[in-house]
């Protein structure tokens, strides 16, 4: 990623920086790109392997429109969390701790930090399995590594923003390249395909928890409390007008970053439908079994590549989950601790699960249902915040965007409690 536009000086007159911002072409363009491909990483970590092949393998291509749905909701949410960053100067949970009551704020973090936990669950254990079945360590070597490498990775930050998201890119760029591969060689049901994107349905109260997880895993909380900072400080807007021409290339750059992820989301499922689910193999739940199941039916190369975008994806996401986490306590408290001291504090829990041998896939599937619970404590505020004019100026929403927003936050909402219901009650879809 090129480099921002340097500040102006404090004499310089604003309508230099404003020529500067209506620079046409390509390289006008990319200075802002950048923090979206950072959050998209979320969006297509080892717990959307997890809930996604687990979907395909059951259920075929059912359970696509929930892909499709969950991402164009993500689009609409990471725009708002972008948007308040550059409308105020601050991130989503600095404004929190600024406008709530105290015993709320220590509400939303300790809900922030659980869903940091799950996050950096799922994310550690794909990373892990990943050099598992790349190399063929054993997996617990596999979660050693990944410390080590995420450790590597993290201390790039001290040289700015610049590489850590050149880094970034480039391992969402190998998770794409690898699903062009998979995708090749699956040839799937396109028809198919196009009718399970469109039409809503579920197939019985498992579709639903699974359903569920991909909204979890989709749509991510930890990112929408980071997207806010990564935008806060990038380029900071001078006039009304300044903000809003730096809102549309982010607008941009979340489209791009979000339609990759979007469609490396819908290829894991498509992959794990047309290879696995059409041909019988609907027990196939399990992150090992994929990959041990693909070489005799697609041959070596499919097998590797899922492997190297499952070990990219985790890598990927931890350094994304752990520079989330350092937002979230620095906002919710005004305190930080050391990257390196919260990474290794966050790697416990991973380890632990995979000392107590607990099954990897199923794990990564219930630490996106509980991302899924953590959604509405940082949506809510964050459409109450960007519906109010005088915090945000001329970025506020406009009245069709909170409406949806909020009819959204309330279909989460609702199917968090359907899950719930189904899980307790034994009832069907």
């Amino acid at each position: 990623m090129n480099e921002p536009p340097s500040e102006p000086s404090s004499t310089a007159p604003i309508a230099r920086r404003s020529r500067q911002l209506r620079v046409r072409g390509l390289a006008s363009v990319l200075p802002y790109l950048g923090p979206a491909f950072v959050a998209s990483v979320a969006y297509i970590d080892p717990g959307n392997y997890a809930t996604n092949i687990e979907s395909g393998a059951q259920f075929g291509y059912t359970l696509l429109w929930v892909i499709l749905a969950a991402n164009l909701a993500a689009m609409l949410i990471q725009s708002l969390s972008a948007k308040l960053g550059i409308a105020t100067g601050r991130n989503l949970a600095e404004l929190c701790r600024e406008r709530f009551p105290r015993p709320v704020v220590w509400l939303m973090w300790i809900v922030a930090e659980l869903v940091a936990m799950a996050t950096d669950l799922a994310e550690f254990l794909g990373a892990a399995l990943g050099f598992a079945l790349l190399f063929h360590f054993p997996l617990l070597i596999g979660g050693i590594l990944t410390g080590i490498t995420t450790f590597a990775i993290l201390a790039l930050e001290r040289y700015g923003h610049r590489p850590i998201e050149a880094v970034i890119t480039s391992l969402v760029g190998v998770i794409a390249g690898c699903y062009v591969v998979e995708t090749v060689l699956e040839r799937p049901d396109w028809n198919a395909i196009a009718r399970h994107a469109l039409i809503p349905e579920f197939a019985g109260p498992e579709s639903v928890l699974l359903a569920t997880g991909i909204l979890g895993a989709t749509v991510m909380p930890h990112v929408i409390y980071l997207h806010s900072a990564l935008t806060q400080h990038r380029i900071v807007p001078r006039t009304p007008a300044e903000a809003q021409r730096i809102f549309r290339f982010e607008v941009l750059d979340v489209v791009i970053a979000m339609g990759i992820a979007g469609l490396v989301n819908a290829a894991m499922l498509i992959m794990a439908a047309s290879t696995f689910h059409a041909r019988g193999l609907s027990d196939v739940g399990t992150i090992e079994e994929a990959h041990r199941t693909l070489q005799p039916l697609l041959g070596p190369l499919a097998s590797t590549a899922f492997a190297l975008s499952l070990l990219a994806s985790g890598l990927s996401s931890s350094t994304v989950g752990t520079m989330a986490g350092q937002v979230v306590m620095q906002g919710f408290l005004h305190r930080t601790i050391p990257v390196w001291l919260r990474r290794g504090i966050t790697m416990l829990p991973a380890l632990i699960a995979i000392a107590l041998g607990l099954d990897p896939t199923r794990t990564l599937v219930i630490s996106q249902v509980v991302l899924s619970f953590g959604i509405p404590f940082a949506l809510l505020p964050l459409i109450l915040f960007t519906a109010d004019r005088a915090l945000m100026g001329a970025l506020v929403n406009r009245r069709p965007t909170t409406l949806v927003a909020s009819i959204l936050a309330l279909l989460i909402i609702g199917l968090n409690l359907w899950l719930l219901w189904t899980t307790f009650t034994g009832s069907g879809a």
